[in-house]
């Protein structure tokens, strides 16, 4: 009975993406627009988080720094859903412990299975924890601070916040919910000195240094492009997925690029544009030649997930966290084709 539902579901998953093909509605292949290839960095909400320290540890190579929110550290849940948990520290007194996740990082490392760990001393990383966070507690996440701490980054390349009475969101200057909400679409605006706090600028400016301010009105394009060129639906990842390009980037500038991953229930099919659109991500590319890549998981049955997460715990496979990894590896491609030279001139396009 099992394997026939399984028929069914991918039946009709062929056919959905058929008629869609039929009907012309595949959206466009992500573009090439020849952007640095020593300048990506990654952020993430909650899963997002998680899948950002995965990203980063797995490529180090490749990563210059890290906005971590409300994540815990790297391979947390050893492939498990049953220590799902602790790393989100809802166990009270148990705390993950990153000095297991430190050797099974090693152990990958030295199989070539990640790059190796000391690519990651000299990354710059921003982590965030809300003092009224009842999704992710602090102590995981003070776990993924000490996990950097002894794979060795310096203090002076480590921001930790930890001391804003927010609840689990990101954090943006003029959109979302009051300071201490945990409800979606967890984007929420909270005020430090009276003054507008802006997440996304602070993990810009910690990992890039000092930023031009950001737009006002934005002079780039959000783009939709056919994400399912680099997954399948195996991988649990949405058929599309978004960039903003600025200006100069779409001319031929060899803009940064960063990777902003969305959190649990806040994909585009839950809350449409407020992850991608309505956060200031954009407008702080805008104006400092970023490419920000907003890579999508939708909730699925096949594989197992409810709530739109990504795969931190291993519901794609036990590589989830190694470069072999079905999502990492789609989002690698994805950042490896934004760093690629255009076909022809983009000014020709």
């Amino acid at each position: 009975m099992k394997l026939f539902r399984i028929a069914i579901f991918l039946a009709l998953a062929i056919a959905i993406t058929s008629m869609a093909q039929a009907n012309g509605n595949v959206s466009a292949n992500l573009p090439a627009f020849g952007a640095s290839g020593k300048a990506t960095s990654v952020s993430g909400l909650s899963s997002g988080a998680f899948m950002a320290v995965q990203y980063q540890v797995a490529f180090s190579s490749s990563v210059v720094g890290a906005g971590v929110v409300a994540g815990g550290p790297y391979y947390c849940a050893a492939g498990s859903l049953l220590n799902a948990a602790v790393c989100m520290g809802l166990v009270p007194f148990v705390p993950p412990n990153p000095a297991g996740m430190l050797v099974a990082a090693q152990g990958f490392a030295a199989s070539g299975q990640i790059d190796p760990l000391s690519d990651l001393k000299n990354d710059r990383i921003y982590v965030f924890s809300g003092t009224k966070d009842t999704v992710v507690y602090q102590q995981a996440v003070d776990a993924t601070v000490a996990f950097f701490k002894d794979i060795g980054v310096p203090d002076a390349n480590l921001l930790y916040v930890n001391n804003m009475p927010s609840g689990h969101a990101l954090i943006t200057p003029a959109f979302g919910n009051a300071c201490d909400a945990n409800a979606a679409p967890y984007i929420s605006h909270c005020s430090v000195k009276h003054q507008a706090y802006d997440q996304p600028g602070a993990i810009f400016t910690h990992i890039y240094g000092a930023m031009l301010a950001p737009a006002k009105k934005r002079s780039g394009n959000l783009i939709t492009f056919n994400q399912s060129e680099f997954s399948d639906a195996s991988t649990g990842m949405a058929a599309d997925a978004y960039a903003y390009v600025p200006q100069n980037c779409k001319q031929g500038e060899a803009c940064k690029v960063h990777v902003a991953f969305h959190g649990c229930l806040q994909s585009a099919a839950v809350v449409k544009d407020d992850f991608y659109g309505k956060s200031s991500y954009n407008d702080w590319a805008d104006t400092n030649s970023i490419i920000v890549l907003y890579p999508q998981v939708n909730a699925s049955t096949i594989p197992y997930n409810p709530k739109g997460c990504w795969d931190w715990f291993g519901y794609t496979g036990p590589n989830y966290a190694l470069q072999s990894g079905s999502q990492l590896k789609a989002v690698r491609a994805m950042v490896q084709r934004l760093t690629s030279p255009p076909a022809k001139p983009l000014a020709s396009q």
